[in-house]
């Protein structure tokens, strides 16, 4: 059968946490506020890998670029909420949407891939210390980095032409911030037996198999850490991982909750309060997480920030 849309809609409605005018100003400064905070501190692990030679290694190679893509992440939902929010408008155009959600999905999964692709680094710097930069080679880590994004546009294209054979009805109200796949599958009238058989299979291949992977990478690490004889070094090898851990289980935690839940109540509201753990909270607190826990990257932002000034 041909790809085809019968979509006789130009726009859907974005209705959002809440229509209470009231309550507006409010939402616009919080996440107006997260916001920043996001574009900022992600921003600044960037600059201080960037500037500082001794962040040149591929554990702060792979945290610049999740950075990158948590600051695409954020940017791909909240500031056409937030300008909805300012205009009083509920209005995303259909192709706006179809973009939207195809755009947050790629950063969706390029989180999920390269947080794999760190713990395979974390797996290698603690299981395989004295080979380490010979594994971990800048000709690997690259590659690592090019099969992540190659893996995500892959995935971008398969959702655009899945997209692309919806069609729509005249009721096309959207009860969240954003074009959630699911809620715009939800509200095609055409048959979405492909669609949801796709998207369940994604979620076992391309989410399924690299948590499997990542949570094999922290069993052997484990194992390793406890044969280590030293508490001292116990701790040690336990702090260069400690980070990415917490960062692991916010976003799978978080992303997986949301997911459960909404098939589990079908409540549109709180799917929507939900959904901003893990596309808002998880990339904000990202930058707090390895700039606090880590002595090398507090370093080369006071060294930043020291140059500046």
């Amino acid at each position: 059968m041909e790809p085809k849309n019968n979509t006789e809609i130009s726009e859907f409605l974005l209705l959002g946490f809440s229509e209470k005018p009231e309550l507006q100003s409010l939402i616009f400064g919080l996440f107006l506020s997260m916001y920043l905070i996001t574009v900022i501190g992600n921003l600044l692990i960037i600059l201080a890998t960037i500037s500082d030679s001794h962040l040149h290694t591929p554990m702060y190679f792979f945290l610049s670029n999740l950075s990158f893509v948590d600051v695409c992440f954020t940017s791909s939902t909240i500031p056409k909420m937030l300008v909805n929010i300012q205009t009083q408008s509920k209005v995303i155009t259909y192709a706006g949407c179809i973009t939207q959600m195809n755009f947050f999905n790629l950063f969706v999964m390029l989180d999920n891939f390269l947080l794999t692709v760190m713990a395979y680094d974390r797996y290698v710097a603690i299981c395989h210390p004295l080979h380490y930069m010979v594994i971990m080679n800048p000709w690997l880590c690259g590659n690592l980095v090019l099969a992540s994004w190659t893996m995500g546009i892959l995935y971008f294209l398969l959702q655009s032409f899945m997209a692309l054979r919806l069609s729509f009805c005249t009721h096309v109200e959207i009860p969240h911030f954003f074009c959630e796949l699911n809620q715009v599958i939800h509200l095609a009238c055409s048959d979405t037996f492909l669609h949801y058989l796709v998207m369940y299979l994604v979620l076992v291949l391309l989410v399924g198999g690299p948590l499997t992977g990542i949570l094999y990478s922290y069993y052997k690490i484990v194992s390793s850490i406890r044969a280590i004889s030293s508490a001292q070094g116990k701790y040690k090898a336990f702090s260069n991982c400690a980070s990415h851990l917490s960062v692991v289980s916010l976003f799978y935690c978080t992303g997986l909750g949301v997911y459960f839940s909404n098939a589990a109540t079908h409540s549109s509201h709180s799917s929507a309060a939900a959904s901003v753990m893990y596309t808002v909270v998880t990339p904000m607190l990202n930058p707090f997480i390895y700039s606090l826990r880590n002595k090398d990257t507090k370093r080369a932002l006071r060294r930043l920030f020291g140059r500046k000034l």
